[in-house]
């Protein structure tokens, strides 16, 4: 999401670079493109509009930073306006009562069930104790669809089958959750194509029994400022406290991200990235502003490294690779560690000028030589792993046979695995050094380097 409105706006700071003085004129110039960019993302007209007499106000009244040129001066004040219009700040959860009740609500299609699960899976890593309750009676196969999501994540869930009546599914749901020790109650209920009264009714008698202290709405981040109209509906009845917005993997605009919180006054808390559990995140309007922007987001970046990377097995190879023990059995762990953090593309926007840099660039290409290189370490016995001296000729044909690439790609990959063993072995021996000499380079380098250090 947000691609054509990133390449956008890096174009209009571009232009920019050369600006040498903030004028009405040159401001004019670039916050028509702005304004053209957000348009075509479909953010809604007069939120657009907003923002625009709200960065020109500041740009021309805007005392000019000697250390600054006038066209990043241009760019922090784009910066500043799309944070406090995305909401200024993360807005956490607001979970009151034991159990804390949570009412997910949206249309059909925009992703509820998806998103109750992983909702409880997140809340269950930062120490709540979920229960999913499958209040939608409509769907076919909603109710099963929540308890295999559930199983997966080790969440409880409430079901009823067969039973049409939401009110009694909710009261028996709430009598249940002290036998499996629930603080955290959340109802996945039922959709509509579109906003229809029985349905908002429903909602309304549900809320009123439940009393939630979250109301909160999924929209499918690809329906633009469609998705507004119906936020604001759902708010009028509901009084939603908040938002999350899924499928912004998918090809969507922005519009929607953009338009909410000025249409709706709530926050977006969270969205979802992807398919899996795992692909779900608390909504940072400031980090959403330096990825729209190409600055990265490198915050992000580090906490999907620190909770898909096993710490454990890091400082094990971490040891391995400073002693100069590397084996191939630990270098397959890595690959598949690396894995974890999720594509290449994804991993590579979250860098400052990550997006620039995709462009054009086949990292289907690595993600292709990572599987490749994965087939030919499993095609190795664990012996052969740990003890690479072995691998003859006769080996390495059997393993080319057995992950389907030739020997000339077995043979590479065991030479670029030499060369990086060898360089660890040097870092082993120059850390060891290193400390002998209480972490100084001494004089004249260390004995026997080469003037190593000099």
């Amino acid at each position: 999401m947000f691609d054509s409105l990133s390449s956008r706006l890096q174009n209009v700071f571009r232009n920019l670079r050369g600006v040498g003085k903030i004028s009405e004129s040159n401001v004019g110039d670039a916050l028509r493109d702005v304004r053209l960019a957000l348009l075509e993302a479909d953010v809604n007209f007069k939120v657009a509009k907003d923002f625009i007499e709200a960065v020109k106000a500041r740009a021309i009244g805007e005392q000019v930073i000697q250390s600054v040129s006038p066209g990043q001066q241009m760019v922090k004040i784009i910066h500043d306006e799309l944070v406090t219009l995305l909401g200024s700040r993360n807005a956490g959860l607001e979970l009151t009562g034991n159990p804390a009740c949570i009412l997910m609500c949206g249309l059909h299609g925009s992703g509820k069930t998806t998103s109750s699960s992983k909702l409880a899976r997140l809340l269950q890593k930062n120490g709540r104790q979920p229960l999913l309750v499958a209040a939608d009676v409509y769907r076919p196969a909603a109710m099963e669809q929540l308890k295999v999501l559930g199983d997966k994540i080790g969440v409880p869930v409430f079901v009823r089958p067969g039973e049409t009546d939401v009110l009694k599914i909710a009261r028996e749901a709430l009598a249940f959750a002290p036998s499996v020790a629930a603080n955290t109650i959340i109802f996945d209920t039922a959709g509509r194509l579109q906003i229809d009264e029985p349905l908002v009714q429903e909602l309304v008698r549900l809320r009123d029994l439940v009393r939630p202290s979250e109301i909160l709405l999924v929209l499918d981040a690809a329906t633009g400022q469609e998705a507004v109209n119906v936020a604001s509906h759902f708010d009028k009845a509901l009084g939603v406290t908040g938002a999350i917005l899924t499928k912004l993997d998918g090809d969507a605009r922005g519009g929607a991200a953009l338009s909410f919180k000025s249409v709706v006054g709530k926050p977006i808390k969270f969205m979802g990235t992807g398919e899996k559990a795992e692909d779900f995140e608390p909504f940072h309007p400031e980090r959403m502003t330096q990825r729209i922007l190409g600055m990265g987001d490198v915050v992000t970046l580090v906490e999907k490294a620190s909770e898909a990377i096993d710490q454990k097995t890091a400082m094990e190879l971490e040891e391995k690779m400073r002693k100069g023990v590397f084996t191939l059995q630990d270098f397959l762990s890595q690959l598949r560690e690396m894995k974890k953090l999720g594509p290449m593309e994804d991993l590579v926007k979250l860098l400052p000028g990550g997006s620039e840099m995709v462009k054009g660039a086949d990292l289907t290409k690595s993600e292709r030589e990572f599987r490749r290189m994965e087939g030919i370490l499993c095609a190795m016995t664990p012996k052969e792993r740990e003890h690479p001296e072995v691998l003859n000729a006769k080996r390495r044909v059997r393993i080319a046979k057995g992950s389907g690439v030739n020997v000339a790609e077995v043979n590479n990959l065991l030479k670029r695995f030499e060369e990086m063993r060898e360089m660890m072995r040097k870092m082993g021996k120059f850390q060891k050094m290193l400390g002998k000499f209480g972490g100084k380079i001494p004089a004249g380098g260390f004995p026997g380097m080469g003037g190593f250090g000099r």
